[in-house]
């Protein structure tokens, strides 16, 4: 009986400590490769990610949205582009959408902090994901 009211009351400690919450990730990030810098800010009550400069355009591609499947928004300038959007804190990540422009696909998409201060970025189908580490640029 002493080590049943011992579990419970090491359970309750336990249900009662508050979840881990999701590091901030707001802030200027280069993206894979330092293709782009991307600014992500509040947007409302979420949080977005915006294409604030390309910096090493791919050779050949116009600079603006060509793979978008809405045939009006191809002529739209890939700087301004919005390529996170609704994320929003989810325990100790944020959750929300990744639009990518080199395939004109959106993905469900994961967001946290690394213990280096680098962003790891992870794009879903399902249960299969594509991480990606974007770092902070000052």
């Amino acid at each position: 009986m002493k080590s049943l009211a011992i579990a419970a009351a090491t359970f309750a400690a336990a249900a009662a400590l508050p979840a881990q919450a999701a590091q901030p990730i707001t802030g200027r990030w280069a993206t894979v490769d330092g293709k782009a810098i991307v600014q992500i800010a509040p947007c409302g009550k979420q949080l977005c990610g915006r294409i604030e400069k390309v910096v090493k355009p791919t050779p050949g591609r116009p600079q603006t949205d060509i793979k978008n499947p809405e045939a009006a928004l191809r002529s739209k300038p890939l700087v301004g582009l919005a390529l996170l959007s609704g994320f929003e804190e989810a325990g100790d990540l944020w959750k929300g959408t990744i639009y990518d422009p080199e395939s004109g696909k959106s993905y469900s998409s994961k967001v946290s902090r690394n213990a280096n201060g680098t962003l790891k970025v992870q794009g879903c189908i399902a249960f299969f994901c594509k991480t990606q580490t974007w770092t902070p640029v000052r």
